[in-house]
């Protein structure tokens, strides 16, 4: 397999160029709003900002826990334009950045207070989430395969519930949403196949995201043979809406608190699914690193390895599992995740340039509209390697 150039951002009119000078002045603008940061934090995130859109990378100069990683991670590319370092690189270290700006790992009165929870908070609590709470309800009435498809389904497109691709997302005119890939079948057929066994699900996005994926979670437990599942979620806020332990644990909340019935007895299983140990949730710093799973440390390699199964949601996990590089779309999906320790399958809609796996007449088709459907969110795909 050759190898593929890496994705920078230095090219104006890109989608990776738009993200830095249109997506996060519009993201930075929204933290400042939402928590009444003092001048110190609101001067040191517009830096970055200024920055990130016109400056060099330099090393970090706070002392969070992961101090000594990021000068790893970046001895290659301190000293060097922002714009030519990797996308995946540079984005994520902006988002790493940016929460040292707002004072998330001082010693101050900041320190572990995610700049993103007010728009977590809002949307976990909005009627939207009323709505697909109270549809729960309705599954019940469905044969346990139907109930499958539905909940794959709503954890696959629950992936539009990106905070921050909503800032910039336009939607893609003359051609309705739909699968790019489609591996379902594999997928659905997994738990059975399996057996009681370990499943890994690679949480992306927190509520109206998380909120499905976990209800797929249960059904997992409950009515799939899977004797484990295991929930990895970020160590830290990361990428606006990026799940952490404390987005689960207001998930469950909000599943528990509901007037619905079989929200709150969804709820119910979960917590007491933690309680036997049946359920996990787990963390790793490698989940915030600006590199892709190839390079995945000794220990968390062990951690996915003999699971039958590990689902990762998302785009940013699309990325970091394929790896963030301009690989033709028709490269086959197991030359470039075939390294993964357990058999994979990747639930993402697009939101970035990278995909792979793809059709010749898929990908002819869909240019041909000439709209970015790779990267507006009206695309998805279901991809799986080493299910038989």
């Amino acid at each position: 397999m050759s190898p593929a150039p890496p994705v920078r951002s230095d090219d104006p009119g890109s989608f990776p160029w738009s993200v830095f000078h249109e997506r996060h002045p519009k993201l930075v603008q929204q933290v400042l709003d939402a928590l009444p940061y003092g001048p110190a934090e609101r001067a040191a995130v517009e830096d970055l900002l200024a920055e990130s859109t016109t400056g060099l990378l330099r090393p970090l100069t706070d002392d969070g826990d992961d101090h000594e990683l990021w000068l790893a991670w970046g001895r290659d590319v301190w000293g060097t334009p922002w714009g030519e370092a990797p996308f995946l690189w540079a984005e994520s270290y902006f988002y790493r950045r940016l929460l040292a700006a707002t004072g998330y790992f001082g010693s101050g009165a900041w320190r572990g207070v995610d700049p993103f929870a007010p728009y977590k908070d809002a949307e976990l609590a909005g009627p939207a989430v009323d709505e697909e709470l109270a549809a729960l309800d309705g599954l019940r009435g469905l044969t346990a395969e139907r109930r499958t498809e539905a909940l794959l389904a709503s954890a696959l497109w629950g992936n539009r519930a990106d905070l921050s691709f909503g800032l910039t997302a336009t939607p893609v005119a003359g051609r309705p949403a739909g699968l790019v890939a489609d591996d379902s079948r594999l997928l659905l057929a997994a738990p059975a196949a399996a057996g009681p066994a370990r499943i890994c699900l690679v949480a992306d996005n927190a509520g109206r995201e998380l909120l499905p994926d976990l209800v797929l979670v249960d059904h997992l437990l409950t009515e799939a043979p899977a004797a484990e599942v295991v929930v990895y979620v970020k160590p830290y806020p990361y990428y606006v809406s990026d799940a952490t332990m404390a987005d689960v644990l207001a998930t469950f909340r909000r599943l528990r608190s509901s007037p619905e019935p079989e929200a709150g007895r969804i709820g119910l299983r979960l917590w007491q699914a933690m309680n036997t140990g049946r359920l996990a949730v787990r963390t790793h710093p490698f989940f915030c690193a600006p590199l892709p799973y190839r390079e995945m440390p000794p220990d968390l390699r062990a951690g996915f390895a003999g699971a039958a199964l590990t689902i990762l949601k998302g785009d940013l996990n699309y990325r970091r599992l394929v790896g963030d590089q301009l690989w033709p779309a028709i490269t086959p999906f197991a030359e470039v995740a075939g390294h993964f320790p357990s058999p994979v399958a990747a639930l993402r809609t697009l939101k970035s340039d990278v995909v792979v796996g793809l059709d010749p007449q898929v990908v002819a088709d869909l240019d041909a509209y000439g709209t970015p459907w790779r990267t507006s969110g009206t695309h998805a795909l279901i991809q799986v390697h080493g299910l038989a």
